[in-house]
């Protein structure tokens, strides 16, 4: 292990163990002799014959075609040389996912054998796949090692070196940008909420702040009780923590928009699901109920540490979910915000209370569009899987349609469901404006339909509820928290600007 390597360890209960940090990733200028180098390949036929033997460029062609292998190692002793072609796709964004898919392979060889870098030889001339397999190397070296005592699984690979007559610095650097959003997002989510408390998580919040240069302000109880939020002080009363909300903003000297997009994300550090408890074992992996906030708050991160010229908000409410002495039971009625009144029928349905909240709060900033992202209902999960998000939206059908295109760009894929206006009589109450529940059918519109009641601007709802924590490893995407929505985000702003 070299100096760079043994700086990327700190020490942890008597053992070293990895900082949660990404491979820093770099443009070159030059190929050096003797370093580990994938090349990126469109065609078989273009293997470099200053790096391989005829007898080895010979074995590529024949394998590639006779056996559609795409992908070549070549053990050099002193370092390793690879090949891989670009792989196939139906789309280009299905040939970007397979990249990324490759890249974490390569990462896993990588890190198996203890090496600490590798060279990405663009040859493809494609910027987006080099940048998607970089991408895919970079995420997928992710690991969540706090609480381990003692591991022999650390990763290693440190350094990502893209040499590429095409890929920019820049590109670079936001790819770096977005990656550093994504650990820091599955970091927040995979914290236990023995360290995770709301106000915790708003320190967290405040640490990204620092870093990336945007600004963070945390309300606490006394002016969340000064601004009416009964949403967020209802879930809230059941436990011993008090709630917090906070204020996220990155507003440069120059911005392309003259109204702010603004993201909302569901902060609930731990859902028991109140006195309408959880049962079995649905609550092992409730510390995850705050994915959205943690979406939210690395988006925010990733544009400014970016420097996107692009005016954002971001609004995370936050609290736990407990069946406490004072908690809200079944049949209580909360006053919002907002000034409507709610019936609770089920205290488990607590997140859209809190983001309702949140959503009347927004409305200050007279925004060009209010994004929100919760894990929300299991509703979501059975209609689409770990697979896509939810989404629906009042008055802004053209961006949805362009955030369905960053899903597709990021592999975060979305799925409209309908807004109906006969939706929204399902949650009607007989002695409120509201009920914070619908019928046992069609659980992830009314929770939409609910949300929607808190609007006045173009607004769209994201229900991650499935990809936001996965308990078996999928490629890139690692296992436990995604980071689910921090590239979507990001790419979609990214795109307002040209």
């Amino acid at each position: 292990m070299n100096a760079a390597e043994r700086a990327n360890f700190i020490t942890f209960a008597g053992s070293k163990i990895r900082k949660i940090m990404h491979p820093e990733i770099i443009k070159i200028s030059a190929l050096k002799a003797k370093e580990t180098v994938v090349f990126l390949l469109s065609d078989a036929a273009n293997v470099p014959n200053d790096h391989f033997s005829k007898a080895e460029q010979k074995y590529i062609r024949e394998q590639n075609k006779k056996n559609k292998t795409d992908f070549f190692l070549f053990d050099r002793l002193d370092f390793l040389q690879f090949v891989q072609l670009i792989p196939e796709g139906k789309t280009a964004y299905a040939i970007k996912e397979n990249c990324r898919k490759k890249g974490d392979s390569l990462a896993g060889i990588l890190n198996n054998r203890k090496y600490g870098s590798v060279v990405i030889c663009d040859l493809s001339g494609d910027t987006g796949y080099v940048l998607a397999f970089a991408e895919g190397m970079a995420l997928g070296s992710y690991q969540f090692l706090k609480y381990k005592s003692e591991t022999d699984k650390t990763n290693t690979l440190v350094k990502i070196a893209v040499f590429s007559a095409t890929v920019t610095k820049k590109d670079v650097d936001a790819l770096s940008s977005v990656v550093s959003a994504v650990y820091h997002c599955r970091t927040l989510v995979n914290e236990p909420n023995s360290y995770l408390t709301a106000l915790v998580f708003m320190k967290e919040i405040g640490k990204l702040g620092k870093e990336a240069g945007f600004t963070v302000e945390v309300l606490n109880r006394k002016k969340i009780e000064a601004l009416k939020m009964g949403g967020l002080l209802g879930v809230n009363k059941g436990s011993h923590e008090p709630p917090a909300f906070a204020i996220m903003e990155w507003k440069p000297a120059v911005c392309k928009n003259k109204k702010p997009y603004v993201f909302v994300g569901k902060g609930v550090v731990f859902d028991s699901g109140g006195m309408n408890l959880k049962p079995g074992d649905s609550m092992s992996t409730m510390k995850d109920d705050m994915g959205g906030g943690a979406a939210v708050a690395a988006a925010v991160y990733a544009i400014a540490k970016a420097k996107l010229p692009v005016h954002v908000v971001g609004l995370v409410p936050a609290t736990d979910n407990r069946p406490g002495p004072l908690a809200v039971v079944p049949g209580d009625v909360i006053t919002m915000h907002n000034g409507m009144t709610v019936e609770v029928l089920n205290t488990d349905a607590e997140g859209r209370l809190i983001l309702a909240d949140a959503l009347s709060y927004a409305k200050r900033y007279k925004p060009a569009l209010v994004i929100d992202l919760a894990t929300l209902t299991g509703s979501a999960v059975r209609a689409v899987g770990k697979l896509g998000i939810v989404a629906m939206q009042r008055d802004a059908e053209k961006e949805l349609e362009e955030l369905k295109r960053s899903g597709n760009e990021v592999y975060e894929r979305l799925v409209e469901l309908p807004s109906w206006d006969e939706y929204a009589e399902w949650i009607k109450s007989d002695i409120a404006d509201l009920k914070n529940v619908g019928p046992g059918e069609a659980g992830a519109i009314t929770a939409g339909k609910f949300l929607e009641e808190f609007t006045s601007f173009p607004y769209i709802h994201l229900d991650i509820a499935g990809p936001a924590y996965i308990e078996k490893r999928d490629s890139y995407r690692g296992s436990g928290g995604t980071g689910t929505g921090v590239r979507l985000l990001f790419d979609f702003v990214r795109s307002k600007i040209g």
